[in-house]
C-alpha cells in the first residue's frame, strides 16, 4: 500500500493527470523564482557592502563565501524535516521573502543610525542562506511525487541554474538603475510571497495548516508592497543620515552610485559614498591637475580627458587658446548627461560639456584607448580613487604603458595620485609604477615629476606628472587665468615634508594590485 503525498516525499502522486500537470508545472516554475531570488539577496548583500564599505572583491568574497557555507548548512538540515514537506515549503518562503526581501533596508539602517552593520550583515547572511538552502532540497522533495528520481532532478537543476543566469543579467542591468538596492531587494521578496500564495492554491489538499500559512503570507506580501512602493522615499531618508547636507539628486547606475548634495552655495559629488568634488574649493584640484601638464606640453592643440565627467577638467583645458580637440572619456553616460543639462552644474562647469571643441565617449578608458590610433598633446586621468581592482587597474603599469603609446612628441601624461597624507603608500606606489613603465621600441622608462596640493574639503591631495622625457618643474608657468595658482604657489607643490617623503612600494600590476592593499591600509588609519 502506497503512503499518502502528506506522509512522505518519495513516492508518486495519484493525482489524475490536469492536476498533476498543473502542480508539477507550478513547482518547477517556484524553482526558477526562488533561484533568481537567492541570488539577488546574495548580490544585494555584496553590491550594498562594496557601496558602504568599498573594496568590492573583499566584501564579495565575504559574502558570496559565507553564504553558500549558509546554503550548504540548509541544504543538510532539510535531511530532518521528513513530514510535511509542502507546509514547510511555503513557511521557508514566507521567510525568507520577509528576510530577504528587507534586507538591503535593514543593512542600509544599520550603517546609517546603528554602526552595527557587520554584526548584522553576517546574521542576515547566515539565516537568509539557511532558508535559500532549504528551498531545492524540499521542492526536488515534492516535485519527486510525479516524476523519477533522474528526471526530477534534472529539471529542477537546470531549472536553478537558469534562474541564477537571469537574476546575474538583470540585477546590473535593469534591477538597480531603476529600482535601486531597497526597492529591488522588497521586489523579489514579493515574488518569493507570489510563490508562496501559489503554492497554497495549487497544493492547498496537501497542506496541514493552510489558514496559518495563509494568513501569514498575505501579512508578509502586504509589508513587502508598502516596502516596494516606499522605498525610495526609505532609502532618501536614510542617505539623509548618512550626508549632513541636502540631497538634491541621488541615482544607481549600471557602474556606480551618484549622489549630489547641497549647502547653501556648496555643491558636493558623491560618487559610491566617496566626496568627487565641492564646489567651495574644487578650483584648486582642477587648476592643479590641468595647468601643469599643458604648460609642460608646450602649445597643446589635442587633450584627451579621461573620466572628468563633471566637465569641471574640460573647463580648465578650455582657458588654453591653443587647445582645438578634447576627447573626453567617462564610462556613465548618466554622470555626462547630468552635468551637460542641469543648470546648476552647468554653471559649475562653465558649461564645457557643450563646448563643440569637446567630444563625449561613453566607454571603459582602457577599451577606448585599446580601440584607438589618435595621439593626444595630453592625457589627463582624473578617475576615481583606486580602491577597488577595477579602479586599480587604471592604476597599473599595462595602463600607463597604453596611454603613454598615444602621447604626441612632446606629450604629457599626469594623473590624481589619491592623498600622500591619509595613504603615503598608495600614492608613491602610483609614482613608482609610473616611473617603472617603459615606453617606445628602445622602451625608455617614463619621467615622474610628483606634486600635491591642499584642497581643504577632502585634505592634501597628490598629483604625478610624466612623460618620456625629463621634466623641470622649475620651467612650469601660469599663463592662463586662475583662482588659485600663481608663479609664487606652483614651485610649493613639488615640495615634500619628511612624513610625506618619497617611499618604497611595490609596482602595481594586473597580476598584483597592490595598490588597493596599500589604499585601504592608508585610509584604514583614519577611519577608525
Amino acid at each position: 500500500m502506497e503512503p499518502s503525498p502528506q506522509t512522505s516525499g518519495d513516492t508518486v502522486s495519484s493525482a489524475p493527470a490536469p492536476k498533476a500537470v498543473r502542480r508539477r508545472v507550478v513547482l518547477l516554475a517556484s524553482v526558477f523564482v526562488v533561484a533568481s531570488c537567492g541570488l539577488v539577496y546574495e548580490l544585494l548583500a555584496g553590491a550594498l557592502s562594496s557601496y558602504l564599505l568599498g573594496n568590492s572583491v573583499t566584501q564579495f568574497s565575504l559574502v558570496i563565501g559565507l553564504f553558500l557555507f549558509s546554503m550548504g548548512v540548509g541544504s543538510y538540515l532539510s535531511r530532518f524535516i521528513e513530514r510535511r514537506l509542502v507546509d514547510t515549503f511555503l513557511a521557508v518562503e514566507i521567510a525568507v521573502g520577509a528576510v530577504g526581501g528587507s534586507s538591503a533596508l535593514v543593512l542600509f539602517f544599520a550603517f546609517a543610525a546603528l554602526d552595527s552593520y557587520l554584526p548584522l550583515l553576517l546574521g542576515l547572511l547566515l539565516v537568509v542562506g539557511a532558508l535559500v538552502g532549504l528551498e531545492i532540497p524540499l521542492l526536488v522533495r515534492i516535485v519527486r511525487r510525479s516524476g523519477s528520481l533522474r528526471q526530477v532532478l534534472g529539471e529542477v537543476l537546470a531549472l536553478d541554474y537558469l534562474g541564477a543566469l537571469a537574476a546575474s543579467l538583470l540585477f546590473p542591468l535593469v534591477l538597480l538603475p531603476w529600482l535601486g538596492l531597497v526597492r529591488t531587494g522588497f521586489f523579489f521578496g514579493v515574488l518569493n510571497l507570489a510563490v508562496a500564495l501559489l503554492g497554497l492554491w495549487v497544493l492547498r489538499e496537501e497542506i496541514r495548516r493552510p489558514r496559518a500559512l495563509a494568513a501569514a503570507a498575505v501579512a508578509v506580501t502586504l509589508g513587502l508592497l508598502l516596502g516596494l512602493f516606499t522605498g525610495g522615499r526609505a532609502t532618501s531618508w536614510l542617505e539623509d543620515l548618512l550626508y549632513q547636507d541636502d540631497i538634491l539628486f541621488a541615482r544607481t547606475t549600471p557602474y556606480q552610485r551618484l549622489l549630489i548634495t547641497r549647502w547653501h552655495d556648496d555643491i558636493r559629488l558623491f560618487i559610491d559614498g566617496n566626496i568627487q568634488f565641492s564646489s567651495a574649493d574644487e578650483f584648486r584640484y582642477h587648476e592643479a591637475l590641468v595647468h601643469p601638464a599643458l604648460y609642460l606640453a608646450g602649445r597643446p592643440r589635442r587633450v584627451l580627458l579621461l573620466g572628468a565627467g563633471d566637465g569641471l577638467a574640460a573647463r580648465e583645458v578650455l582657458k588654453h587658446r591653443t587647445v582645438e580637440h578634447i576627447d573626453l572619456v567617462d564610462l556613465d553616460p548618466l554622470m555626462t548627461r547630468l552635468f551637460s543639462s542641469q543648470p546648476m552644474l552647468v554653471k559649475l562647469n562653465q558649461g564645457s560639456l557643450g563646448n563643440p571643441a569637446v567630444h563625449v565617449h561613453n566607454q571603459d578608458a582602457q577599451k577606448f584607448l585599446e580601440n584607438s590610433d589618435a595621439s593626444w598633446d595630453a592625457i589627463i586621468m582624473d578617475l576615481p580613487d583606486p580602491n577597488n581592482e577595477s579602479l586599480a587597474r587604471l592604476y597599473s603599469s599595462t595602463f600607463f604603458r597604453l596611454a603613454a603609446r598615444h602621447l604626441g612628441r612632446r606629450g604629457v601624461l599626469v594623473t590624481q595620485a589619491t592623498s600622500p597624507f591619509y595613504s603615503t603608500d598608495a600614492f608613491w606606489c602610483i609614482v613608482n609604477t609610473l616611473a617603472a613603465t617603459t615606453v617606445g621600441p628602445e622602451r625608455h622608462p617614463l619621467r615622474v615629476l610628483p606634486y600635491h596640493v591642499d584642497v581643504p574639503s577632502f585634505g592634501d591631495w597628490g598629483f604625478v606628472l610624466a612623460a618620456p622625457r625629463p621634466l623641470d618643474a622649475a620651467t612650469i608657468k601660469v599663463d592662463v587665468p586662475t583662482r588659485y595658482l600663481n608663479d609664487q604657489v606652483l614651485p610649493t607643490l613639488f615640495v615634500f615634508s619628511r612624513d610625506v617623503a618619497r617611499r618604497t612600494t611595490p609596482v602595481n600590476r594586473l597580476d598584483d594590485l597592490a595598490l588597493v592593499r596599500l589604499y585601504e591600509s592608508g585610509f584604514r588609519r583614519y577611519s577608525q
